[in-house]
């Protein structure tokens, strides 16, 4: 029998729509589509082991990079959910050149799109590493009634109504933000539904745990150098270290930074100083989900919701995690000037 205090993402939409008279329940739809495409996407990355699903698709991205057969499939299901529900207007996709509009009768009286990267950290697919999605939910500037154009999409991530992720691990959880806060859903996988297991998810002003890529250490900046030098200093200064965790898979990092505390950085480097991870799909989410949390995100002088896009594949670098270590590396960026 099903513990009725626990409630699921169905309900928890619902309930939250009531305390609204006059919402019209379309984000809430919408929300309840992504998790629906979640589980199709969960049913295949679970048994990706048994069919020929695992490797390359023989394909390149518009970032250049390969994609992955896993990557093709769970677009595909995003893309056909929202598609075919009654509450996104179009979409813009890590693995799409341009963005989708649905021009339909039904889809063009929708007042949402939404931005998503189908599978973030497809390339540990095939060594059985934690993966995930990101989505980032816009109100369209476009009129009502006709079809969404470009400047939908390219919207600053202030903007944005909703964001979230899902976690495709051990177990499988859907974490979504609106301004009113965080909420954290775990797949029961006994009756098929997303159920309340992380209400009001708020990130720990102080973390112990760093994540950075340390084999680029020589490339990155001196004040990014500084401040990891300072982290590993942190066990002789105050008897408390700090520990660096890099998982590679950006969801799985920055989920255990929102819950326990931390930093992430992915910063710019010699090489490539406009960074690798991407602004609309994966920075601008996770900065509102980690802004209403009590964290912050920058790429190391502004505020990421802050930047104002210029193409929908537009990279930057990022810094996001708890308050009180983003202090710390602005003092180091600070004490540190890029000439």
């Amino acid at each position: 029998m099903m513990n009725r205090n626990v409630r699921t993402l169905d309900e928890f939409t619902i309930q939250q729509l009531r305390q609204f008279p006059h919402a019209t329940g379309e984000l809430s739809n919408l929300l309840r589509d992504i998790g629906l495409a979640a589980k199709r996407v969960n049913v295949e990355v679970n048994k990706a082991g048994l069919v020929d699903i695992l490797g390359d698709a023989d394909l390149v991205n518009v970032q250049g990079e390969d994609v992955k057969k896993l990557d093709v499939y769970a677009n595909q299901q995003f893309e056909g959910v929202l598609r075919h529900g009654i509450s996104c207007a179009g979409i813009g996709s890590e693995e799409i050149d341009d963005y989708i509009a649905f021009d339909d009768s039904v889809s063009n009286q929708s007042k949402y799109v939404v931005m998503f990267d189908p599978l973030d950290g497809s390339g540990n697919i095939d060594v059985n590493v934690s993966i995930g999605t990101i989505f980032a939910v816009y109100r369209r500037v476009s009129p009502v009634g006709g079809p969404v154009t470009r400047a939908d999409f390219l919207q600053p991530g202030v903007r944005q109504v909703a964001a979230g992720y899902v976690v495709y691990g051990s177990s499988t959880m859907l974490v979504y933000a609106t301004r009113r806060g965080v909420n954290g859903f775990t797949l029961d996988p006994s009756i098929g539904e997303f159920t309340l297991s992380h209400p009001d998810i708020r990130c720990p002003g102080q973390g112990r745990i760093y994540s950075v890529n340390h084999g680029n250490f020589f490339r990155y900046a001196p004040g990014v150098q500084a401040y990891i030098q300072r982290c590993q200093r942190k066990e002789k200064e105050d008897g408390g270290p700090y520990t660096q965790r890099y998982i590679g898979s950006m969801v799985s990092d920055l989920h255990r930074n929102l819950v326990k505390g931390g930093i992430f950085m992915y910063p710019g480097t010699t090489d490539k100083p406009g960074g690798k991870l991407r602004l609309m799909y994966e920075c601008n989410p996770f900065a509102f989900i980690m802004e209403v949390a009590g964290g912050r995100a920058t790429d190391g002088s502004r505020r990421i919701l802050d930047i104002e896009p210029t193409g929908l594949h537009q990279r930057t670098p990022l810094f996001i995690g708890s308050s009180g270590m983003m202090d710390e590396l602005e003092e180091c960026l600070a004490a540190h000037p890029i000439d």
